[in-house]
């Protein structure tokens, strides 16, 4: 079977990296599905805290289907593998990762995938300017705002702020911070791009805290015309 026919899925968290990872993919794979695991309360994600009603709207954006196990911290594995299971039911056959640099990770996707018997793919793995990383994501087209932040790192004033040449100015400047976010400073959420078929409008949201972490509560969307 020819690489391009291969089905995938894509780890999916709604952020940057996972929708780069994909358009770097899509070359090679076909996509069929967006994997994201959910907290137990089966309301947000089990990451970055979206709520799954907004991560299943921008699945239909994409015109994909979207899995969405529940998993305490604990069961993350457990779950994960259960998921993996079933999608290769289904005749995927490899799964794409967002990740760039934690090693920990890479060696996590890499065995978890291997004993259910999927390929992992890394499309980003090994970047190591970051800048042109975010650059890439400018200039390809997608429009992705912040969601999370480390309080102590970034403060609520950067949630809602768009992943633009700005802000690349603006991040870059705060010293010991991952321009990409890779040690977990910031997350983000995807509202369009080459990869979509529709925008995701945002309607209302609002800022909260949660011990550490700052959140962009997305409360009402809606999809729209590209």
């Amino acid at each position: 079977m020819e690489r391009s026919k291969v089905k995938a899925f894509v780890s999916w968290s709604g952020g940057k990296d996972a929708a780069l990872s994909y358009y770097r993919a899509m070359k090679d794979f076909h996509v069929t599905h967006l994997l994201n695991m959910v907290a137990e309360n089966g309301e947000t994600t089990r990451s970055h805290g979206i709520r799954t009603s907004v991560l299943r709207l921008q699945a239909e954006a994409m015109d994909l289907a979207i899995v969405q196990p529940r998993s305490s911290w604990e069961t993350y594995e457990v779950e994960f593998k259960k998921a993996l299971f079933g999608l290769k039911d289904q005749g995927i056959e490899a799964g794409i990762f967002g990740d760039i640099d934690l090693e920990e990770h890479r060696e996590w996707v890499e065995r978890v995938s291997r004993e259910s018997g999927m390929e992992a793919i890394l499309p980003l793995w090994g970047e190591k300017n970051r800048e042109n990383l975010i650059k890439e994501l400018i200039e390809t087209g997608f429009k992705a705002i912040v969601v999370a932040t480390k309080k102590d790192v970034l403060g609520p004033e950067w949630l809602g702020r768009m992943i633009d040449y700005d802000f690349v100015l603006d991040i870059s400047k705060i010293k010991g911070v991952d321009i990409s976010g890779e040690g977990g400073e910031y997350h983000t959420f995807v509202l369009s791009g080459p990869i979509f078929k529709k925008r995701i409008n945002i309607l209302k949201s609002e800022k909260i805290t949660r011990d550490k972490r700052c959140f962009l509560d997305i409360l009402e969307c809606e999809l729209a015309e590209k």
